[in-house]
């Protein structure tokens, strides 16, 4: 079946082309009646817009982009990105508009896709993730004059930011309430600017709890959290608790941990189907990546339509779960 257009409209109803243009795009220049009688004859044959015609009479490329520096096999072992980039798409396939994702191996291909958009006008804006210390992104993007947003970072007058800190304060209080004093924080890699921020907060906290609180680098993997959770078994001062940078990581440490003599107990800071599914199922702060994936959407098209930076966001406070892996452990 041939696709209706609007001069197939404009001819069913005897108007002209910019009437019937007027009426479909909400425009002022026809009447009420005129409006719905163009309306109920698009609704009955089935028009839908043309993405194509419409972003070049917009001159937008109604797509967003993001673009995320790891392995695109990795990404689906990763429950937090996959709410992420759920929530996103569900946020922009509402307003009728695409998502470009590409995996890229580091910075300067990072960089070179930006500017391969940029160029070629395949792109409105962008979200940026994982942000990190002296991140070249942000400066390059201001001289593009490429509109984006900032997910999970500390540039958050116009981007999602959760407040690591309280969420820091969440998991170490939990702790100690139940009677630990030596834990470890195993962090991700420590050019994150989150992780950076969580690092120094659990620090801070631990010690205002008198705590004595050891901090390793992880990386978000469930292999390398699993020998990591078994080196520290080896050492004579073990820790009572251990605070996990995420769900993967937590995993791995719990089954690493069932060679331990004494119980030790797992957090992890973020929550997803495998903490609630592994055995002991684990304690886990309840961040939504998925509603934090929308409302970044939602931002971006935002500041794309409106050029509207006046709204300031709220650090989200994320819950906690408590589950066996902390309160079935005692220090």
């Amino acid at each position: 079946m041939a696709r209706v257009t609007i001069d197939d409209l404009a001819a069913r109803l005897g108007l002209s082309r910019a009437s019937v243009s007027y009426a479909l795009n909400g425009r002022p220049g026809v009447g009420d009646e005129t409006r719905m009688r163009v309306t109920a004859l698009a609704a009955e044959l089935g028009w839908q817009p043309s993405v194509s015609a419409r972003s070049l009479s917009r001159r937008r490329a109604d797509a967003y982009g993001i673009v995320l520096n790891r392995q695109p096999e990795d990404l689906g072992s990763e429950p937090y990105y996959m709410g992420l980039l759920s929530g996103i798409e569900s946020a922009l396939s509402e307003t009728g508009v695409s998502l470009m994702i590409r995996f890229v191996a580091d910075q300067d291909s990072e960089a070179a896709v930006y500017r391969t958009w940029n160029a070629e006008g395949r792109v409105d804006g962008v979200l940026l993730t994982d942000l990190r210390t002296d991140d070249p992104r942000p400066a390059l993007l201001d001289e593009l004059t490429l509109t984006y947003l900032v997910h999970g970072g500390r540039r958050a007058a116009d981007g999602w930011n959760f407040d690591q800190a309280t969420d820091a304060a969440t998991l170490v209080d939990h702790l100690a309430e139940l009677g630990h004093r030596r834990i470890v924080h195993i962090s991700g890699p420590p050019d994150l600017l989150h992780e950076t921020e969580r690092r120094r907060a659990v620090r801070e906290i631990g010690g205002r709890r008198g705590m004595e609180v050891i901090t390793v680098q992880g990386d978000y993997t469930f292999d390398g959290s699993r020998e990591l959770t078994g080196s520290l078994l080896e050492d004579r001062r073990r820790p009572t608790a251990i605070i996990y940078s995420n769900d993967l990581m937590a995993v791995g440490g719990s089954i690493a941990l069932r060679s331990a003599t004494e119980p030790i107990a797992v957090l992890s800071w973020d929550d997803s189907l495998l903490c609630r599914t592994a055995s002991p199922s684990i304690t886990a702060l309840q961040r939504d990546p998925y509603g934090a994936g929308r409302f970044s959407a939602e931002r971006l098209i935002k500041l794309v339509e409106e050029d509207d930076h006046s709204e300031l966001l709220p650090r989200s406070r994320s819950a906690l779960i408590i589950r066996e892996s902390s309160l079935r452990q005692t220090p």
